[in-house]
């Protein structure tokens, strides 16, 4: 305790310094609390950051024992979830690989069935007529016949038909050949029809040809010829070719029409599969 020394005038009073002392002392205490407090924060800023890890756990690999991470691995961090959380449960997980499973076989079978490529039908639709011309200095049959081929396209997308090329054969001996380029183009899933005339010669190879030809006792000069046709088609995946063969009955005396030759070849099949003499 104090005493605290008070002038008035020309008196002096001792009076106790309690209050002064109190407040002063309050004073002091609340200065050294905020000293103490700051330096405190200070020296707690300064000290580092330790994780102190037992048996059971490690140091933070991601922080590595600070703390704290650079801001440039903000988009790095990875969040652990409980094993045990709703999320992670699997639910309708056979139903929906099931469900797919059909979806991706559908889409499949529908890309094949549509997509897959089909051999282009080719039918013969035979002679439909033939010109005859009589080569009297050389002794020769001129013939231009004129053929029809039937074809038909399965497939869902368009089809060419790049080349059309035929043979003649009399006893084993050509004597006429055709061939065209860029015929057409079959639609998809339509029919179409291809006309095609081939030149024939027949004398110098056989010359009774053209006196069995030319002979007016005969009323029927029919002579048979082996044709060869050969058509080439291509798609957007593969190009085929189609082979037809077949033997066909011509009248070498006059011309002939479609009817005719069908009438004809009707009627002298079974004689060819029998192997019955042509002349």
């Amino acid at each position: 305790m104090g005493i605290r020394l008070s002038r008035s005038g020309s008196s002096l009073s001792l009076l106790p310094d309690r209050q002064s002392n109190g407040r002063t002392g309050e004073h002091k205490d609340s200065d050294n609390d905020s000293l103490d407090g700051m330096s405190r924060r200070e020296d707690i800023a300064q000290f580092p950051y330790v994780e102190f890890t037992g048996r059971d756990s490690i140091t933070c690999p991601t922080c590595q024992g600070t703390g704290r991470i650079p801001s440039y691995q903000v988009n790095e961090l990875v969040a652990l979830i409980p094993y045990s959380d709703q999320r992670l449960q699997p639910q309708r997980t056979k139903l929906y690989v099931v469900l797919s499973i059909v979806l991706c076989f559908l889409a499949s079978s529908l890309v094949a069935f549509f997509l897959f490529p089909r051999s282009v039908v080719v039918m013969d639709d035979g002679i439909h007529s033939v010109t005859v011309q009589f080569d009297t200095t050389n002794q020769k049959v001129l013939m231009n016949m004129t053929s029809t081929l039937n074809l038909s396209n399965p497939n869902f997308f368009s089809v060419s038909v790049d080349s059309v090329s035929c043979q003649v054969f009399y006893m084993k001996t050509v004597i006429g050949t055709q061939q065209i380029h860029n015929v057409t183009t079959l639609l998809p899933l339509s029919d179409s029809q291809v006309n095609y005339t081939v030149s024939v010669a027949i004398g110098s190879s056989a010359p009774y040809v053209y006196a069995f030809c030319t002979m007016p006792s005969i009323k029927v000069h029919n002579i048979v010829v082996l044709m060869q046709t050969t058509v080439k088609t291509g798609n957007m995946v593969r190009t085929s070719m189609n082979s037809l063969e077949a033997y066909r009955y011509i009248d070498c005396g006059s011309n002939t029409t479609d009817i005719q030759q069908h009438l004809l070849s009707s009627t002298l099949s079974p004689a060819l599969s029998l192997g019955t003499p042509l002349l």
